[in-house]
Parts: structure tokens; sequence; C-alpha cells
């Protein structure tokens, strides 16, 4: 027994082919997203099988895992290049998100002394102010890249929802589709991508009449969870038990509902506050904030979790029998999934199909 995630990648393959077929009528490609698991080869994989165009990843490391599939998937780099990191950026990433010309100047030599030719889609700030260049900046963007002789345009980009919540709609989606109209009219060009954003915009692309020049979204969340990103609510269709966290039990007792004695700070700040009278049926888990989100976890029905310190799950068994070295399920949001898939003290098993 041991601390463990599992991955069913069938339902990812499933729930990657129900998106793709949704957003084929609107135009929209899928390029799938493998930052939440590190870049597993695996997911990567079942993504495709599911008919994603290509893959996506925040982390350089991550594409260089996707690198060994046997179908050679186009591979984007969504966050925008480290400076420190633009040699590497070129060898495993066929696109990169950027916002700054210095990183451009950087990956054109880069690119140039690999003897490649690198694609850019250049990211708009369309509100939710995390990257994005501004809308009266975007011109000498457009200049500076086409000036690269080692860089190739494909298209603009944004990303909303993730830092302020801003909802992605027509309006500013709007603003994305005449801005690469006018791009391609002042330079003679045509871009091969106009990228809305992240699951965040599948509301927005599946309900609206007309997604004007959106032709892709960069997906993970709503892949691997079955979410929509905007309220955490199932997307109809989408298997939402893709994860299944597993931790062992460790001690049983019965304890006071509430704590006695002077009480300040707790090990992670203010302490949690704990209801009701008596006694609780308390049990600890080989399971803590080291290894995954507390507020993105999902305990069995009729159990509650009560705490969590560094490495210990404290949770109230209510009815539940159990025993020391039994093992309890949990199901997993996104920031329990993306700290669990990080640790290096959970296991990672990966069921269903294998790679092609």
């Amino acid at each position: 027994m041991t601390l463990r995630i599992e991955t069913d990648l069938d339902k990812v393959e499933q729930n990657t082919r129900t998106l793709v077929d949704l957003l084929q009528v609107s135009g929209i490609r899928v390029t799938g997203v493998t930052k939440a698991v590190l870049g597993s080869p695996a997911v990567g994989a079942a993504m495709l099988r599911g008919g994603a165009g290509g893959l996506g990843d925040s982390r350089v490391e991550n594409l260089a895992r996707l690198a060994g599939l046997d179908r050679w998937p186009l591979r984007t780099l969504i966050r925008s290049p480290m400076l420190s990191q633009v040699a590497s950026v070129v060898g495993v990433a066929d696109i990169s998100l950027n916002t700054e010309a210095v990183v451009l100047a950087a990956l054109d030599q880069a690119a140039a002394e690999q003897k490649r030719m690198h694609a850019v889609v250049l990211v708009v700030e369309l509100g939710d102010l995390r990257e994005g260049i501004s809308l009266d900046d975007v011109p000498e963007a457009v200049r500076a890249v086409l000036g690269h002789s080692s860089l190739r345009l494909a298209g603009l980009g944004a990303n909303l929802a993730c830092q302020n919540g801003v909802v992605p709609d027509d309006r500013n989606m709007g603003v994305l589709t005449r801005l690469a109209d006018d791009i391609e009219a002042r330079h003679g060009i045509s871009l091969g991508v106009v990228s809305g954003g992240n699951s965040a915009n599948l509301n927005w692309a599946l309900h609206t009449r007309d997604v004007g020049r959106i032709d892709e979204l960069r997906l993970g969340e709503a892949i691997l969870l079955g979410v929509d990103p905007l309220d955490r609510t199932p997307i109809p269709g989408l298997h939402t038990d893709i994860f299944t966290l597993t931790a062992e039990i460790i001690e049983i007792a019965m304890k006071p509902a509430q704590p006695w004695g002077d009480r300040a700070q707790a090990a992670f700040g203010a302490a949690p506050a704990r209801t009701g009278s008596g006694n609780v049926h308390q049990a600890i888990l080989a399971l803590g904030r080291q290894d995954v989100d507390p507020d993105g976890l999902r305990p069995p029905p009729g159990i509650t979790i009560l705490g969590m310190s560094s490495d210990h799950l404290v949770v109230d068994l209510g009815d539940h029998e159990a025993v020391v070295g039994d093992e309890i399920d949990f199901g997993v949001g996104y920031s329990a999934l993306v700290r669990a898939m990080t640790s290096p003290f959970v296991a990672k098993v990966e069921v269903g199909a294998t790679l092609p």
C-alpha cells in the first residue's frame, strides 16, 4: 500500500473526444494541456487519441517528457518563455506564447543557432491582467516578430479567468477577432492560430452564435476534471472521476470534538474551526499539505475533513467503519490534482489504454 493517485486514461480519451466533437462544429480545434499532470506522456497520448490537434504545457521540462510519443504532436509552450530557457524552448516546443520583445529577440537568436524556425503566438491583454500585450502595443510586437528571420508569426492568443476571473464573452473575443483581421490586412499575411483561451472559454464557445476568428482553445481542466472552471460545475457528457487519490489510515480514536487549552496559530496559520460537541470518530491519514491541497480534496460521503498539517490529514469518519491500515479514496479538484501530481511522495498510477 502506498499513497497514490490513479488516472483513468480511457476517460481522458473519452472527455477529449467529446469536447473535440462539440467544438469542431464551430471550427475550433483543441490543444490538450498536460500541465496539471506533470506532462504525463500517457495522458498526452490519450488526449491525442481523443482528437486533440496538439499538446500544450507551461513547463519546458514537461514538454520534453512528451517528446517521446510515437505520434509526433505539435507542442506548445503556453507560458511566456523564461529568458534563461530560450534554447530549451526552441529545442522542445514548436510554438510558444509570448509577450516580451527581449524574449522574442533571444528566441530568434536561439532558433538561428539551432537552424530552426520557431513559431510564435502573441498573447493580447483582454482584461484579466495576467500576461498579455496591451492593444496599443500589439502592432509593434507584430512588426518585431516579422522582422526576425528565425521566427514565424503563427497567430494571436489570449488568456482569461485565471488571475481575476474575467469571463470570456462576445465582447472580448470580438476584440481578438477584429485584431486578427486588422493584422492580416495591414501586413498581407494569414494567421493560422487565433487562440481564444483555456477551459474557461468553453461555455462561451459552445453557446455563442458566432465564434468569429477563434479557431483554437487550450483545454486542460475541462478534459481532466470534466468541469467548467468558471463555477466548477460538471460539463454534461464528461467524466468527473478520472482521478482517485488514495491514502492510508495511520490512527483511529474517539476524540473530543473541541480542542482544549490556550490556542494560538496552527502549523499553517489560523486553526480550522471545529464544530459540534461530544466525541468524534477521528482518523488520521498519511497525507499532508506537502502532497495535496486540502481545499481541493473531495472525501467520500459521510466523511468530513477536520484539518490538515504537513503530513497528517485528520477526518471525522462518522459512521464509516475502518481500522488502521485501511485506505480511503478521495476525489480531487484542480488545486489538489496539481499538487498531488507534483509531490514526489505520491505514486502515479495510470490505468486503461497504454501508449501507442
